[in-house]
């Protein structure tokens, strides 16, 4: 364990190494650029590889071959890169290709204002590759958060065989903070699950009573397929209904089965309070804010911080807003989880506060919003 003042770049890629990340593959774009700056001197140090490649879309293919190499694999980009990520990222989902995004948000549409924050890939993250999938999304609120996030990230995709996003922005990015740096032995490190039985009897994406099938690596003198089709264990296309509805029912059954070890949120004031506000990443640090200076003055509000996007875990939202009238849902960006939180959220009525701001969102705007609701 160390302490550390660092950036959340940095810290992305701090949790990275100490996931036991060992190929990093990218291609320059503000603001996600310094992650593979800053890899370039430290991955060589613990026996790993930085390529700086053509552009996002070789950048991710190249991860994913390296995942199925047997290297615990990442790549960085911004919502411009992810754009051009999202067909691999379909093969990664399908062929249950372990592996991590950090998708450092901008504003946009197209390339918007490069130096400047943004919330609104929330949906590109979650929708972005066609077909039914759910794929993990952790969001950082700070300097610690995105050490831990990443690495949390890693276990997720290994243990789950599936592509993890850790969605971060400008702000969290570029804000520096002190940290502690927890070592492998102080902070669980998981590793892909392999195969126990012979070549012989291997199915490459037979799974376990958990839905996981063990991956093989190439190399591993196993029938290893990499296969982007409709497949069965054997991993042969097969174009009917059955095949179909029994790996995708089991690709997202994967997910949410487990979605009590993905899914996480932190409360704030929430047991006494008759208005809760619902935020995440940057956002969330002035919702934070605002909350106090409410409280401050007589209004009994809480704050549910969510540190996991994607999926969803409605009773977690649901419990906490218990004996709100009023549901706040501040985002900077034009309200992308509202939708969501209405689902869960029967008993209050929910508000949308969508932030446009090129900068971290004030407290003050929080306030004044929920204030036109009181």
């Amino acid at each position: 364990m160390r302490k550390a003042f660092i950036s959340g770049n940095m810290a992305i890629a701090e949790g990275a190494i100490i996931a036991g990340m060992k190929f990093f593959a990218g291609y320059p774009i503000t603001p996600a650029s310094d992650i593979m700056e800053y890899l370039v001197e430290r991955l060589n140090e613990v026996g790993g590889v930085v390529v700086q490649l053509e552009d996002e879309i070789t950048s991710i293919n190249a991860v994913i071959g390296a995942s199925w190499a047997g290297a615990k694999s990442m790549t960085a980009t911004s919502g411009p890169g992810f754009s051009l990520m999202v067909e691999a990222l379909g093969l990664a989902v399908i062929s249950e290709t372990p592996l991590v995004v950090a998708d450092i948000m901008r504003t946009g549409p197209s390339t918007g204002v490069p130096t400047k924050t943004s919330q609104s890939d929330v949906l590109q993250v979650r929708h972005g590759a066609h077909g039914d999938h759910i794929i993990p999304v952790l969001v950082p609120w700070s300097v610690q958060d995105a050490f831990e996030l990443t690495v949390k990230a890693f276990n997720i995709a290994e243990s789950l065989r599936t592509p993890v996003i850790l969605l971060s922005d400008a702000v969290i990015a570029h804000l520096w903070e002190s940290a502690v740096l927890k070592d492998p032995g102080e902070i669980e490190v998981v590793d892909r699950k392999k195969p126990m039985v012979p070549p012989s009897e291997y199915l490459p994406y037979k799974p376990d009573e958990d839905l996981i099938p063990p991956m093989a690596s190439f190399g591993d003198g196993y029938n290893v397929i990499v296969e982007s089709l409709v497949h069965d264990e054997h991993g042969y296309y097969r174009q009917d209904s059955d095949t179909y509805r029994r790996l995708i029912t089991r690709l997202t059954s994967k997910i949410m089965s487990n979605v009590d070890k993905v899914f996480e949120v932190e409360s704030y004031y929430v047991n006494d309070s008759k208005y809760v506000v619902v935020s995440y990443g940057s956002t969330a640090r002035a919702a934070l804010a605002a909350v106090r200076v409410l409280r401050s003055s007589g209004v009994k509000i809480g704050l549910l911080r969510l540190k996991t996007l994607w999926p969803l875990k409605p009773e977690a939202l649901r419990e906490p807003c218990r004996n709100a009238d009023l549901v706040f849902v501040a985002e900077n960006n034009t309200g992308k989880i509202v939708a969501d939180v209405e689902r869960f959220v029967k008993n209050a009525e929910v508000v949308s506060l969508p932030l446009l701001d090129l900068e971290v969102p004030t407290p003050d705007e929080i306030v004044e919003g929920v204030k036109e609701w009181l």
